[in-house]
Formats: C-alpha cells, sequence, structure tokens
C-alpha cells in the first residue's frame, strides 16, 4: 500500500517563492509507486491549499488565480486519522478530501522552517520529515546556534546581538559595534536566510546602511567580523542524531563579496519550464542553478575536517533528514570556521549527493525512511501516565484567588 505523503510549501516568509521552487523539485523525482503524493501549498496568509495545479510552477505565475480554483483545507485529527478537510465545509456530501500518513515540509525561512510548522504538524500526530521543533529553532537562529556550538567545541566567529531597541540610539548603537569591531563586519537578520538582508560594511557610513537594511527584515540582528581573504565551502549532512553521513563538499561561486539572493536562485535560470507529474522538474532548479565547483577546491585534509565538522555540529543540535551546512575558509590563516546550517535547504541540495552515487530520488526515500524511524521510536516514549493527582482537588474562590 502506498503511503499518502503531504508535501507542504509555501508559508508566510519572505522565501515563500524559493520553497515552491524547492518542492515542486522534489515532487518531480519522488517515487509515484511508492508514494501517493499531496501537494499542499501554504498561501503567504498561512492557508493551505491543494488541487490539480498546486504541484504546477508555472501557475505560480498568477497566485491569486490559483488559488481560486483550489481548494483550502484544514488539517482534522479522526482518531488514528489526519484528514484534509474542506473548508468551508459543504452542507452535504463528503468534505474529507484525503487523509495523511506523512508529512514532509519543503519550506524556508521564519513562521515554517524555524519549527513552527513542525510543531503544528506533531500536535496532530503526523510523522514530519526533517528536523523537529528544537532542532528548527536552534538551526534558524543564528545567534543561539553560535552558541550551542561554540559550547560544544565548534569553530564560529564570534559575534553579538543588536535588536530594534537598540537602533533607536544609533549614534551608540555604532559606538558599540565599533568598540567590538574592526572593519570590515558582516550584518545580517538573525533568523533568516538566502541571503536576505545580509551585506558586509567596510566604513561607517556603510555600516548605516547595512543596519537599515537588515532591521527591514528582523528585530534582531547579528554583527561579526568579515573575513577578507574568504572561500565558502558548503557541505550537506543526511541521517539523525544517532547516525549521520557527510555529501561532497561544494565551493560556491558568488558574483559579489557575499553570495546573494540572486546568485542562489536567480541567476542564469530562474523559475520557467519545470515540469512535474514524474517528469524532472528541469528548469526550476532553486540552489542546483547556482554556479559551483563540486568538488570545492580544497585539499584531502580541509576536505575531511569540514565534513566531519559537519557531521558533529548536526548531531549536536539534534537534526534529522537532510541539512547543509555552510563554512567559510579563511584564505589568510588557514583556519575552517561554521557559517551557519540550513536545516531544509534549497533543492534539498541533492547536488552534493549526485557525486557520490546517490540520486535525488533515493535522498528522498532516505528522508522518508528516516522520519518513518523516528516516529516508530517515538511510540517508546512514554508521554502520559495514569495519575489522580486531580483527586481531592478543590479550587475555591472563582477565579480569582483560586488555591489548592
Amino acid at each position: 500500500m502506498k503511503l499518502k505523503l503531504a508535501v507542504l510549501f509555501g508559508g508566510k516568509s519572505t522565501e515563500h517563492e524559493i520553497s515552491i521552487i524547492s518542492a515542486i523539485q522534489a515532487i518531480g523525482y519522488m517515487n509515484r509507486e511508492k508514494y501517493d503524493i499531496i501537494p499542499v501549498y501554504i498561501s503567504k496568509d498561512n492557508d493551505f491549499y491543494v488541487g490539480d495545479d498546486v504541484d504546477k510552477i508555472e501557475e505560480y505565475t498568477h497566485m491569486n488565480d490559483l488559488i481560486k480554483k483550489s481548494t483550502k483545507v484544514i488539517w482534522v485529527k479522526d482518531g488514528n486519522k489526519v484528514n484534509l478537510v474542506r473548508y468551508p465545509m459543504k452542507k452535504f456530501g463528503n468534505n474529507v478530501i484525503t487523509s495523511v500518513d506523512i508529512a514532509f515540509p519543503i519550506v524556508h525561512g521564519t513562521n515554517v522552517e524555524d519549527g513552527v510548522l513542525t510543531g503544528f504538524l506533531q500536535t496532530l500526530g503526523l510523522p514530519v520529515v526533517g528536523c523537529d521543533v528544537l532542532s528548527s529553532a536552534v538551526g534558524m537562529n543564528k545567534y543561539v546556534m553560535k552558541t550551542v556550538l561554540k559550547d560544544n567545541g565548534i569553530s564560529v566567529l564570534d559575534c553579538k546581538v543588536y535588536t530594534w531597541t537598540d537602533n533607536e540610539k544609533q549614534d551608540e548603537l555604532i559606538a558599540n559595534i565599533e568598540s567590538n569591531f574592526k572593519y570590515p563586519v558582516i550584518i545580517k537578520p538573525i533568523n533568516l536566510g538566502s541571503s536576505i538582508g545580509i551585506s558586509k560594511a567596510g566604513s561607517r557610513e556603510e555600516l548605516v546602511e547595512s543596519l537599515e537594511l537588515a532591521f527591514e527584515f528582523s528585530k534582531k540582528i547579528l554583527v561579526e567580523p568579515a573575513i577578507v581573504k574568504l572561500k565558502e565551502i558548503n557541505c550537506s549532512v543526511l541521517g539523525d542524531s544517532d547516525e549521520a553521513e557527510a555529501s561532497e563538499c561544494e565551493e560556491p561561486i558568488n558574483s559579489d563579496e557575499i553570495l546573494s539572493f540572486e546568485d542562489k536562485y536567480i541567476g542564469g535560470n530562474g523559475a520557467k519550464g519545470a515540469k512535474t507529474g514524474g517528469a524532472k522538474a528541469s528548469g526550476s532548479k532553486g540552489m542546483a542553478s547556482l554556479k559551483r565547483k563540486i568538488p570545492a577546491e580544497i585539499t584531502d585534509d580541509q576536505r575531511t575536517f569540514i565534513r566531519k565538522m559537519a557531521v558533529d555540529a548536526f548531531k549536536c543540535l539534534g537534526c534529522s533528514g537532510v541539512s547543509r551546512i555552510d563554512f567559510m575558509l579563511d584564505e589568510e590563516t588557514g583556519k575552517i570556521y561554521l557559517n551557519e546550517i540550513n536545516t531544509i535547504p534549497g533543492s534539498l541540495a541533492f547536488y552534493l549527493w549526485e557525486p557520490l552515487g546517490k540520486k535525488y530520488s533515493q535522498l528522498l526515500d532516505d528522508m522518508i525512511d528516516i522520519a518513518i524511524k523516528q516516529d516508530r521510536e517515538s511510540h517508546k516514549i512514554v508521554f502520559s501516565f495514569e495519575t489522580n493527582v486531580l483527586e481531592g482537588v478543590h479550587l475555591g474562590g472563582g477565579s480569582k484567588g483560586s488555591k489548592m
């Protein structure tokens, strides 16, 4: 019997469109003999939609029209089943669109990738592919991630966090930054990906512009020193906290000093020509369209070091499924720093596994198998037990001043 696999994408995020590309691309590689695939589009208002066209990339050039001809649904737990139910419900007839066995979120950014969506799905009792709530949240918050990794002996750059409140006294904020760091510095929103809101400042004038940009996207920002002679290296990890393996390493080639949103998702490719319905999404490659060197031009020792650090960080954060971990190599000192983790990477980083002989369809199967394994293990854990703690409890005095 086929697994009913709900693939969720979109959401209230600045990376909404990138999620659509990643998910529709992945759907094109999923094994339809093993899975009954249910594409679930999450609008920018966080409503859920299903329909015949939600897995067709060309339909998203007119999102409002797509929504009008799709069916809005809600998630309903019915005993041991989880159903997608038409909403608003019809007075007569069956409102259940389908049941769901397992959820596969392919989402990016705040409100979705940060554990919010995973937590919602887990309250329904669904197995969920990918990281759990905690590892998703920690991975999204760059400062918390750095703190946890640093405590566990993994090399990261020093940094400081600043808030909207700090920016109300910008002269003091700038003075504080300059007292802690030498120019150039990197300024980034604390909880975004896809290089959104990130910039480099080499002077006070540039710092003011960078602060304005970063605070457009987040209430908190991160400031850290910029590596002048930088080589970026990325590595993917597949597995869970028990067992994990590293992919090949890549070296992205960017058109500027910082790998931009355009470098990652737009340069030379775009979202035209994607095919679905069992065919490969060849025209819309997401992160796969990025110019890169695979394998990266690094020494064997550096490759071994980065791959081990990637697995160590993945396990340290309690991740699951597939993640991409980005590193910075300081070519002046030879030091390697972990920059950030992408708990649901663009294109699911499939292009980093192909050089090792793992096809995209197999990568997706592996991720689903890991989720099923973790769900099976979770049933061995006691979450509730019989107790008489409520017997004999009397609450008096109304809602105010009640005492036990």
